[in-house]
């Protein structure tokens, strides 16, 4: 079984963090210099919340509200859905689909460990079908090893 944490050791445990009194437009120009599509929302080292690409579209750029006027805490998604390391990523992928998430921090009491996307899931379920039908068309072809 694949874990979250599989992931995490595969492509890091980098964080990106913006303050929930931190103007949106901060939390955008963050997320455009580190490419990612959400930042885990903290204060006094605690996460209270997520703010995403989507958050930022349905509650600033559709309701006609200014970015440079409004607060990271107006808009971010709290309280947070999250993961474990120890989670398998189906269950990660269960968990995103349900509660319509693209974004889900990896949690390990209080401590972040990561963010993973459901294109990092994508990815990895991806390449994990490919060695299988690999594997079983070696089998089928009689070019198993034995």
């Amino acid at each position: 079984m694949i874990s979250v944490q599989d992931i995490l050791n595969e492509k890091g445990g980098q964080v990106y963090t913006v303050s929930p009194d931190a103007f949106v437009l901060r939390a955008v120009e963050a997320m455009v210099e580190n490419n990612v599509g959400g930042l885990i929302v903290t204060k006094d080292d605690k996460v209270c919340g997520v703010i995403t690409e989507r958050d930022y579209l349905r509650k600033i750029a559709v309701q006609g509200r200014r970015s440079a006027d409004t607060k990271v805490k107006e808009i971010m998604s709290s309280p947070v859905i999250y993961t474990t390391p120890d989670c398998s990523i189906e269950e990660a992928m269960a968990i995103m689909t349900k509660q319509r998430v693209r974004h889900l921090p990896v949690m390990e009491g209080d401590t972040v460990r990561g963010v993973i996307s459901i294109g990092d899931l994508v990815l990895r379920l991806t390449a994990d079908q490919e060695v299988t039908i690999k594997t079983l068309q070696s089998y089928i072809s009689d070019n198993y090893p034995r």
